[in-house]
């Protein structure tokens, strides 16, 4: 199967090359057949690299140690669950699982997209084919999962313990999704840049790829936060890590781009800005590879140091050269074709919008990438932490919160009087009445009181959005409020499905305000003895040391701390965290001890204690206990946030209202439902 797999990286690889060439030789133009020739190759590529998957399959599931790779990440013992994620766990396993899954899209691409769009489709294939070759080539040349040791070790070291977690059979394989079907968009700017067919033709052909891309990197950063969250131990689900940042880098630009290109496709505008972003997200996903792969950063995510990741910084730094050469050479071309009117217009949210988002990510790749850039210079890395990035990035967004409250109220072109008093009456007063909740309740904080009054003004907008689309489409049809709402949102998925988005974001954001109000305290208790905490929302807490037990599990030894909690002096329960060594068939130590968080949560706050340890091997336990407030809204901003996504990309609807004739009477409830 070694044999096999080795064969299929070869096979994929030269067939990767041959498609190159033939699309970028143009030759296709005028003989028909090489295009099938290029369409039929992009498909062989595929099926080249789905051999060489199964081939490391077969190792994982048979226990083959004799392959490197497989012993690396694969244990006797090892939960047959996580064999699955153990494929990509690895260096070497995730470039071949980046590799087959592109191929897949690249494959897609050419199957699915309209024929209309049939200029384009061959140098989609030869971008899409010469990123396939990149990464088969370091699979051949540097990386190979198909290694074979000198000699057939009895049993595999196993799965890091902070790998063993469902969520990351889950997390790595969407946050690849995202990161690998960005391709599709640029290679479908490069092929409009390479014919000069720059018209909102190869915008109409990306929307769903770009918001598939999109959406993956979403569900993958937010399953992310929660996997640190319960694996890590340290009380948070965002610490700014530099790999983090590189998954979060790339979904700031493509969400400006998911913006700006609405000002492109209704007027003309932003043509050199949208392409611009489409490349910068490309490279920013293969910077984000870079990091993970080179070891250059620190990080928890981050793989060992290794070479392979200067392979991808020689083709980081060749693919921009000829991505933005290119663009440079069409610029005459990409003239607007109308100017921008009015700073109070729709437009002009939007570009405010784009602004930001970049901003935000300008400040996250230079608080990344500072610490090489201060090692270059000054021969020592400086490392910049979590208060560099807060102090930057918290009031860039709010103020992103607060445009995208504004953006749907303001007109295009050029809003009126008129039209901002009728829109902003109902949101302002939302707002206004959650700031003085607010400060009625006592909180503090500026940023914190900021967000939530901020949020309250957001969800007066979506309210309003929704509710004057309802009513129009009830007076229209005469349907009930129930089914109006449905219909309304089926007919524009893309608009009603984006104020989902945008609820999403409002939740992520109050979530997060939450943690400006985060109570911890560090105890070290004999049995019998207790700690008291009070969480901000006045619940009073007492939580008392039991006893320590230990026991053997499935691939581990483990040492579970009991605690018994009390909430405002009534029984709530036991809760355990635990130390675990991880061991292999053979009894022996694999890894160093990781922990168990123990979490309780409700809509509140959650209850999350860390065992780190007893003292000298007697049942003296030390603790750190938080409460940590409004938690599960993160995750809840997260599922509504996919929800949007789903629904803007679900193929079908259509205008909002019927295009039927419009009937005096409803010409204010339709000017205030429409875009």
């Amino acid at each position: 199967m070694t044999l096999l797999g080795q064969f299929a990286l070869w096979a994929s690889l030269l067939l990767g090359l041959w498609t190159v060439a033939l699309s970028f030789s143009g030759r296709w133009r005028a003989r028909p057949e090489l295009a099938v020739t290029i369409t039929r190759s992009v498909y062989a590529i595929f099926g080249c690299l789905v051999v060489a998957s199964i081939s490391l399959w077969k190792g994982l599931i048979s226990h083959d140690f004799n392959m490197e790779y497989v012993w690396a990440y694969t244990a006797r013992n090892l939960p047959s669950y996580f064999i699955v994620s153990a494929f990509w766990a690895g260096q070497k396993g995730s470039l071949l699982f980046w590799a087959v899954v592109l191929s897949l899209f690249g494959a897609l691409a050419q199957l699915l997209t309209s024929r209309r769009y049939a200029p384009l489709m061959p140098y989609v294939a030869g971008v899409t084919s010469a990123v396939v070759a990149f990464f088969t080539s370091v699979m051949i040349f540097a990386a190979d999962p198909f290694e074979r040791l000198p000699f057939t070790p009895a049993d595999g070291r196993g799965l890091n313990p902070q790998l063993q977690n469902v969520g990351m059979i889950i997390h790595p394989p969407m946050l690849y999704l995202g990161y690998i079907s960005i391709t599709i968009p640029f290679a479908f700017a490069v092929a409009a840049l390479l014919s000069r067919r720059l018209d909102t033709g190869w915008i109409h052909a990306i929307r769903k790829w770009t918001l598939v891309s999109w959406l993956f990197l979403s569900i993958g950063i937010t399953l992310g936060m929660w996997w640190a969250y319960v694996e890590l131990g340290w009380g948070g689900y965002w610490a700014w890590d530099p790999v983090e940042n590189a998954s979060f880098l790339p979904w700031l630009t493509m969400t400006a781009f998911l913006h700006s290109v609405m000002i492109q496709e209704k007027r003309g505008m932003l043509k050199r800005w949208n392409l611009g972003l489409i490349v910068g997200t490309f490279l920013l996903s293969i910077f984000g590879t870079f990091i993970t792969r080179s070891g250059v950063i620190a990080s928890v995510h981050s793989f060992t140091q290794s070479n392979v990741g200067y392979f991808f910084l020689g083709f980081l730094l060749v693919a921009g050269i000829l991505a933005f050469t290119l663009l440079y050479t069409r610029w005459p071309e990409l003239e607007a074709d109308v100017r921008l009117e009015s700073v109070l217009s729709r437009e002009a949210a939007f570009l405010f919008n784009n602004l930001l988002l970049v901003g935000i990510a300008f400040s996250v790749l230079w608080g990344t990438l500072f610490p090489i850039l201060s090692e270059l210079v000054r021969g020592s890395k400086i490392t910049v932490g979590a208060p560099f990035f807060n102090r930057v990035n918290i009031p860039l967004g709010l103020l992103l919160l607060g445009l995208t409250g504004i953006g749907p109220l303001i007109a295009w072109r050029k809003a009126s009087a008129a039209n901002l008093r009728r829109q902003f009456i109902a949101p302002l007063a939302s707002g206004a009445v959650v700031l003085v909740g607010l400060l009625a309740a006592g909180v503090r904080d500026f940023y914190a009181i900021m967000a939530i009054a901020l949020g309250g003004f957001v969800l007066g907008t979506i309210t309003q959005e929704f509710w004057r689309g309802t009513r129009a489409r009830r007076r229209m049809h005469g349907e009930s409020l129930p089914l109006a709402f449905v219909r309304l949102t089926g007919r524009n998925r893309r608009r009603y499905g984006g104020y989902l988005v945008h609820l999403g974001i409002l939740i992520y954001f109050v979530a997060f305000a939450g943690m400006a109000f985060k109570v911890e305290e560090e105890a070290t208790l004999k049995p019998g003895e207790s700690v008291m905490l009070r969480s901000p929302f006045g619940h009073t807490y007492r939580f008392t040391h039991v006893g320590i037990s230990q026991y053997e599990a499935l691939n581990r030894f483990v040492s579970a701390a009991t605690v018994e909690v009390q909430k405002d002096g009534r029984p709530a329960g036991v809760m355990t965290s635990e130390k675990r060594q991880h061991i292999d068939s053979f009894k022996r130590p694999t890894f160093e001890p990781s922990t168990e968080v123990g979490i309780r949560s409700n809509l509140q706050e959650d209850i999350y204690i860390v065992f780190a340890g007893s003292v000298n091997g007697t049942e003296e336990a030390v603790y750190r206990f938080n409460i940590n407030p409004l938690v599960w809204w993160v995750w809840a901003g997260g599922f509504v946030l996919a929800l949007g996504g789903i629904i803007t990309m679900w193929p079908g609807g259509g205008p909002v209202l019927s295009p039927r004739r419009v009937q005096a009477g409803y010409e204010v409830a339709l000017a205030g439902a429409g875009e």
